[in-house]
C-alpha cells in the first residue's frame, strides 16, 4: 500500500473519532461548569461529595472506566453502545480536569466584587452568572481547548471496545499490509493534522488573554 492509500484508510475511521469527540465535549464542559461551581461555592459535605465525584473521574485509569462501563453495565442490566460509552468516559474525564480550571478561574477573581453585587441586592446565584462567571470564562479559554486536545488523542483508546475509530482503523490496516512503521507514522500524522489547529487557537487565546490581564493590571 502506498502512503496516501494507508492514510486514506486511517481518515475512514474519521467519523468515529469525530463522533466520541463532539459527544464528549457534551459530557465534559456541563461537568466542567457544575462541578467546578459546585467546589468553589459550597461547603461541608456537599463540597466534599462534589470533589469525591471529580476525584474519582480525574483519578480513575480511562482504559479501566472504558472497559469496567462497557463490559460490567450489562451485567446490571443496562447496556450502553460503545460510542456511548466511550464519550461519557472520556466526557467525563476531561470535564474532571476542566472542573479544576472553573474552580480556579473563580477563586481568582476579587473577592469584593461579590460584596459589591449583595450591595446591589443581587442575589448570589445572580452575582455569578452575572459577574463571577463572564470574567472566569475568558482565563478558562485556553485551559478548555488544551482539554479538548487531550480529548480527541484520547479517543484512540476507544478502539479497545471495539469501535472503528481511526486507531481501530490503523491496526487493521498493519495486520493487512505488513508495514506498522508505514501505517502508525501516518497515524501520528493523522492526529496531528486535527489537534494542530486546536494547538493555534489555544496559544492565540493564551496571548488575548495574557494582553486583556495586562491591560487591566495596567488600568
Amino acid at each position: 500500500m502506498t502512503f496516501a492509500e494507508v492514510m486514506s484508510g486511517i481518515f475512514e475511521g474519521f467519523r468515529v473519532t469525530a463522533s466520541v469527540t463532539a459527544l464528549g465535549m457534551l459530557y465534559a464542559v456541563p461537568f466542567a461548569f457544575l462541578a467546578g461551581v459546585a467546589q468553589y461555592s459550597t461547603k461541608g459535605w456537599t463540597h466534599a461529595a462534589t470533589t469525591a465525584v471529580i476525584e474519582f473521574w480525574r483519578s480513575s485509569p480511562v482504559i479501566i472506566l472504558l472497559y469496567a462501563f462497557y463490559y460490567m453495565l450489562p451485567g446490571f442490566g443496562l447496556r450502553l453502545s460503545g460510542l456511548t460509552v466511550g464519550a461519557m468516559v472520556l466526557g467525563l474525564n476531561i470535564g474532571a480536569y476542566g472542573s479544576q480550571a472553573v474552580r480556579a478561574a473563580l477563586q481568582a477573581l476579587d473577592g469584593g466584587q461579590v460584596e459589591a453585587g449583595r450591595s446591589l441586592g443581587l442575589r448570589r446565584w445572580q452575582i455569578l452568572c452575572l459577574i463571577e462567571l463572564p470574567q472566569a470564562l475568558l482565563a478558562m479559554m485556553p485551559t478548555f481547548v488544551n482539554q479538548f486536545i487531550q480529548l480527541v488523542k484520547g479517543t484512540a483508546l476507544v478502539s479497545l471496545i471495539t469501535l472503528s475509530d481511526m486507531t481501530f482503523r490503523a491496526k487493521e490496516i498493519s495486520q493487512l499490509s505488513y508495514d506498522p512503521v508505514k501505517v502508525y507514522t501516518g497515524l501520528l500524522l493523522a492526529y496531528f493534522v486535527i489537534c494542530y489547529p486546536a494547538t493555534v487557537v489555544g496559544r492565540w487565546l493564551e496571548r488575548r488573554v495574557g494582553a486583556g490581564r495586562k491591560l487591566v493590571h495596567d488600568v
